[in-house]
């Protein structure tokens, strides 16, 4: 992504995960990258509708600067479903210029109350950049006496 004629910045990297390692060296390992969350309720007493599901995960931004230089505004806008937003998360961010850029590890704890398609909006000095998605699966397995396998 470029933001104008500038020639930057751009982005190396936007994506949820469940953990970020960060080294000495500041070299950063991203354990297991989720796009789908799926929560099961088993039982004959499982509700028809999803109750609330806790979501922590961690969302990773890497940005590149190219020929920007200075100060950025970083928003994240997390969408529902139902395309109501939640509260926008603001980060600054500065730029050096060429090969440099930042790393953003955002934590995005929240309790998922939709089941269905989140997006996490990215707008970099208040213009979208990219979007993240992230599914919510609900599936109600109910028990059966007579041996049978449940069918999902």
């Amino acid at each position: 992504m470029s933001n104008g004629e500038a020639g930057g910045p751009y982005i190396g990297a936007a994506f949820l995960c469940e953990k970020i390692l960060q080294e000495k060296d500041g070299v950063l390992s991203a354990i297991r990258i989720v796009d789908r969350i799926f929560h099961r309720a088993v039982g004959p007493n499982a509700p028809d509708s999803m109750p609330p599901v806790p979501v922590d995960l961690k969302l990773l931004l890497i940005f590149k600067s190219g020929s920007a230089r200075g100060r950025y505004d970083v928003e994240i806008r997390p969408v529902l479903p139902s395309q109501r937003t939640l509260q926008t998360v603001s980060l600054p961010m500065h730029l050096e210029g060429e090969d440099r850029g930042t790393n953003l590890i955002v934590n995005m704890v929240f309790q998922a109350v939709e089941e269905g398609l989140y997006w996490f909006e990215v707008l970099l000095n208040g213009e979208p950049v990219t979007r993240i998605p992230l599914r919510i699966v609900y599936q109600r397995v109910s028990t059966s006496t007579s041996g049978a396998t449940p069918v999902h």
